[in-house]
């Protein structure tokens, strides 16, 4: 069993466990549940840098990137010097995110705020529109293609925009669907950790024009985004790179204004 197939049994035990304490209606009450979201997409279609900041304190390779700085320190500084819009870690267990840190994150900022969460269940995607989201990752390793379509329509009828993460050629024919606004390859092979711009390059001519691209994983380097930009790609997350710093809203003001 790999890292990801741990991740998403503990994920569907804590989505039961959750919705048995916060009933639908309580998320659906919430006083950001009918706030207009803000389009990434529209926001990458128009952008020269492309660039998705994340907040993640770790991750299962990773125990330790960076708990020195609050939410609010990190959007602001992501804010300020001009991402695209911001990824926010909401697993507890092995990312140490939150659905506080969306929210706070939403009292803070006015860009795009994606839920970065390993979704199984529609009820999550609610708990993103309550908790101030514009939009959600569905990832294809772990969902068949009926949920893919039915968790993006859902979250399309809440006027969340959809962002799909595939890792290869299989993931990427299976989804392919009009609920979709951005598809990501994520560089990094889930089985071996092993991180490689390889996956974006070959799986670019697959996505067809109508979704905007985006890669993720891996970008430390300017370089890397002028090798990935004439393969289509119009997002760039970078999460890492940025936390690992000492002020990651500074580090993103720098790559951002580094000549390309």
């Amino acid at each position: 069993m790999n890292i990801l197939d741990r991740i998403i049994i503990d994920k569907r035990r804590e989505v039961i466990l959750k919705k048995s304490i916060i009933p639908i209606s309580q998320l659906e009450n919430s006083v950001l549940f009918e706030r207009k979201t803000i389009s990434l997409s529209n926001n990458l279609r128009n952008s020269n840098s492309g660039i998705i900041a994340e907040h993640k304190r770790r991750s299962p390779s990773k125990p330790n990137i960076n708990n020195s700085f609050t939410v609010e320190e990190v959007v602001k500084g992501y804010e300020n010097a001009g991402v695209c819009g911001i990824s926010v870690l909401t697993d507890g267990k092995y990312f140490g995110g939150s659905l506080d840190d969306l929210l706070l994150a939403r009292a803070s900022v006015n860009i795009p705020l994606l839920r970065k969460e390993f979704i199984v269940d529609e009820y999550q995607i609610l708990e993103a529109k309550a908790h101030g989201a514009d939009l959600i990752l569905l990832i294809a390793a772990v969902l068949t293609r009926q949920e893919i379509k039915h968790l993006s329509e859902f979250a399309k009828a809440l006027s969340l925009e959809v962002l799909l993460e595939v890792h290869n050629i299989e993931e990427l024919q299976k989804s392919i669907m009009p609920s979709l606004d951005m598809i990501g390859v994520n560089n990094r092979n889930l089985k071996t950790f092993e991180v490689s711009l390889d996956f974006s390059k070959q799986l670019a001519n697959e996505i067809p024009n109508e979704f905007v691209k985006v890669s993720e994983s891996g970008i430390s380097t300017i370089e890397a985004i002028q090798e990935l930009k004439p393969f289509g790609y119009k997002g760039f997350l970078i999460g890492e790179n940025f936390m690992k710093t000492e002020n990651a809203g500074l580090a993103a003001t720098e790559f951002i204004k580094n000549p390309r």
